[in-house]
């Protein structure tokens, strides 16, 4: 299943593969699948699933929620407790530049898996 919204002024495509749209048909409550995009020493992108959507997401269809979250870390380093950095919301100025063009859906052995991207400028 394919589907089409606009977030932050940008169109986003949506892809759902078949096992993602079956899993979110049998769903009760919709999935919030949160696009993270990571500012830090580095630029990292991830997809994670939520339970629960947030006051800011955003609804694609009555089972999917969509949220973009820009990331970041207060310093590089390793000084920090866990597997993760603490990680705080990133403001971005003109969001609409660094929302992905597409995004990916996937349901494989009982894991929600995704990946988004960015088009390729045109010549």
């Amino acid at each position: 299943m394919d589907n089409r919204v606009v977030l932050h002024k940008r169109e986003i495509a949506i892809s759902l593969s078949d096992a993602a749209s079956k899993a979110l048909a049998q769903r009760a409550t919709p999935l919030l699948a949160e696009m993270e995009l990571y500012f830090s020493c580095l630029i990292r992108k991830a997809v994670r699933f939520y339970e629960t959507p947030t006051d800011d997401s955003l609804t694609v269809n009555d089972k999917l929620q969509l949220r973009f979250r820009p990331v970041m870390t207060r310093h590089c380093g390793t000084d920090y407790s866990g597997d993760e950095p603490p990680l705080t919301d990133f403001p971005i100025t003109q969001a609409e530049r660094y929302v992905p063009h597409w995004l990916t859906i996937d349901y494989k052995d009982g894991q929600w898996r995704g990946e988004f991207g960015y088009a390729e400028k045109q010549a």
